[in-house]
C-alpha cells in the first residue's frame, strides 16, 4: 500500500483538475509532513473515489494539487448510525473519532435526562471525522447531525431502521443496576438476521437512561435491547465495543 498522504477535499475530482487546499491542509502537507512541489498526494471527496495527485503549487501559506488518475472507485460504509449522549469533551471527541474509524455512516448526538452536556462543537466534530477518515482509508466522511432530544428523535424514527439499545439495566428496581431479570440479549446473538439492514446503535450517558426513557425504548417495536457483558462500561468504551460487535456480525468486517 502506498504511503502517500491522504486528504479530503470538497472539490470535484477528475483527471487534470486543480484542487486548491485549505490553509490547514496546506500547513499540514508542507510544514508537518515536509512535502513540496512534485510530491504525490491521494485525495478523496466522498463522491468520486480516491485519486492520485501531485503538488503543483506550494508557498508558505498556500498549496494546490493537480489531479492525475483514479486509484479506487467510490465505496460507502454500512448503513449504521450511532446515537450517543455527549459526555466530557475529550471522551466525546474520542467517540466521534472512533465511530469514524469503525465505519459509521451517521453520528447523531442526543440529549437524555442524565446527559452531562447539551452542547457540541459541530465544526470540531467535522475536523475530527475528517482526520480520522484520512487516516483509516475511508472514502467518505460520516454525516454529523446536530444535537437533538432523544424523545424527539424517537418520535420521528424510521420504522425500517432497527435501533440497537445498549441497556445495562434489568427490571428489578431494588437490585443493583436492575438485577438479572429483564436484561437484554448478548449483543452478538441479538444481531442475528440484521446484516445488510439499516440500523442504529444507542449509547446512553454516564449514569444510564432514566426509568421513563428505558420504558419508552423497551416499548418500541424497532428497538432491540442488548447487553455488552457483565461489566458496566464507560460511555466511550460502550460505543467502541458496540460498533465493533456490529461490524463483525452485520457490517463490512464479515
Amino acid at each position: 500500500m502506498t504511503t502517500d498522504p491522504r486528504l479530503f477535499t470538497d472539490a470535484a475530482l477528475t483527471s487534470g483538475a486543480t484542487v486548491p487546499l485549505t490553509r490547514e491542509d496546506a500547513h499540514y502537507l508542507l510544514n508537518v509532513l515536509r512535502r513540496g512541489e512534485g510530491d504525490r498526494v491521494r485525495v478523496f471527496n466522498g463522491r468520486d473515489g480516491e485519486w492520485s495527485a501531485q503538488i503543483s503549487h506550494a508557498s508558505k501559506k498556500a498549496a494546490a494539487l493537480t489531479v492525475e488518475a483514479q486509484t479506487r472507485q467510490q465505496r460507502g460504509v454500512p448503513d449504521l448510525w450511532l446515537l450517543f449522549a455527549p459526555v466530557k469533551r475529550q471522551k466525546t471527541d474520542l467517540i466521534v473519532e472512533k465511530a469514524t474509524e469503525l465505519g459509521v455512516a451517521a453520528i447523531c448526538p442526543v440529549t437524555t435526562a442524565r446527559t452531562q452536556s447539551d452542547r457540541i462543537k459541530y465544526e470540531r466534530f467535522q475536523t475530527i471525522a475528517k482526520e480520522a477518515a484520512e487516516q483509516t482509508e475511508r472514502l467518505d466522511l460520516p454525516e454529523i447531525r446536530g444535537i437533538d432530544r432523544l424523545d424527539r428523535v424517537l418520535d420521528a424514527w424510521p420504522q425500517d431502521r432497527a435501533l440497537v439499545f445498549c441497556d445495562e439495566s434489568g427490571d428489578e428496581p431494588d437490585a443493583a443496576w436492575g438485577g438479572a431479570r429483564g436484561r437484554g440479549q448478548p449483543m452478538a446473538a441479538a444481531l442475528a438476521g440484521l446484516a445488510e439492514k439499516p440500523a442504529a446503535i444507542l449509547i446512553g450517558p454516564e449514569g444510564g437512561f432514566s426509568p421513563a426513557e428505558r420504558d419508552r425504548l423497551r416499548s418500541l417495536d424497532v428497538v432491540i435491547p442488548v447487553t455488552l457483558g457483565p461489566r458496566i462500561l464507560r460511555a466511550e468504551t460502550a460505543a467502541i465495543a458496540a460498533l465493533t460487535v456490529w461490524q463483525s456480525v452485520c457490517g463490512d468486517w464479515r
